[in-house]
């Protein structure tokens, strides 16, 4: 009975996966329709609730074609987006940015890159770091940032700032934690890559965050632990 067990229980992980981002994208255009949130928030329901899609494909094993193929898939919606109505919630802010179009081509390149390699941990880093250490900065950075700087003509905060370097330290070293076990060069590269990250955060411009952070997080933590285990 394996043959007849095995498609199901992979379409079921699809359904699952699936469902999640619907779901995430569901809930973003119903708070948009009831028009009590700030749009931006709706944006980073989307940006954070999506982006946590690489733990079930990491959980469930799910094969690279599908990371790639989702990856083309929202590629061509989000720059649909940009010139029709298909998903408001995403790009109802007014910004002009292809934030969103990078936020899926990223997805695609590091599944791409690690997936082959059985090295699907650097992948969830990348993403992870962009999904909430990226997304939460900007929250917390708008509420809360009351301390600004300015670099290349771009408003930052510090509290968003280190918001992002503290929620990228724990991403990095919680997963590195479970998947290679506590040392040295764990906590070093989790402060290495949170304060990359950040760096590459605070001078980003047009959305090209989406693309260098997660890329540039996964690949320097990837570099670190071949160069050190």
């Amino acid at each position: 009975m394996d043959w007849l067990f095995a498609p199901t229980m992979f379409y079921l992980q699809l359904a699952i996966a699936g469902a999640w981002v619907v779901g995430v994208f569901g809930l973003a255009e119903f708070l948009k329709l009831r028009g009590k949130t700030d749009p931006e928030i709706n944006r980073k329901v989307v940006h954070i609730g999506v982006g946590n899609v690489v733990l079930f494909a990491w959980w469930f094993q799910f094969p690279t074609w599908i990371g790639l193929a989702a990856s083309v898939f929202f590629s061509i919606v989000m720059l649909l987006s940009y010139r029709y109505p298909i998903l408001s919630s995403t790009s109802g802010t007014g910004r002009k940015s292809l934030g969103t179009f990078f936020y899926a081509i990223s997805i695609g390149l590091l599944v791409g890159w690690f997936w082959p390699l059985a090295l699907p941990q650097y992948a969830a880093i990348g993403i992870l770091i962009m999904t909430w250490g990226d997304g939460l900065a900007a929250l917390v950075g708008q509420r809360w940032g009351q301390h600004k700087y300015q670099i290349w003509g771009m408003n930052k905060s510090w509290e968003g700032s280190l918001t992002m370097t503290a929620v990228s330290g724990v991403i990095v070293a919680s997963i590195l934690l479970f998947t290679q076990g506590p040392s040295w060069q764990t906590w070093l590269c989790a402060l290495m890559v949170a304060v990359a990250a950040t760096a590459l955060e605070s001078v980003s411009k047009f959305g090209i965050d989406n693309l260098s952070v997660p890329l540039g997080s996964a690949a320097l933590c990837f570099l670190c632990n071949e160069l050190w285990l």
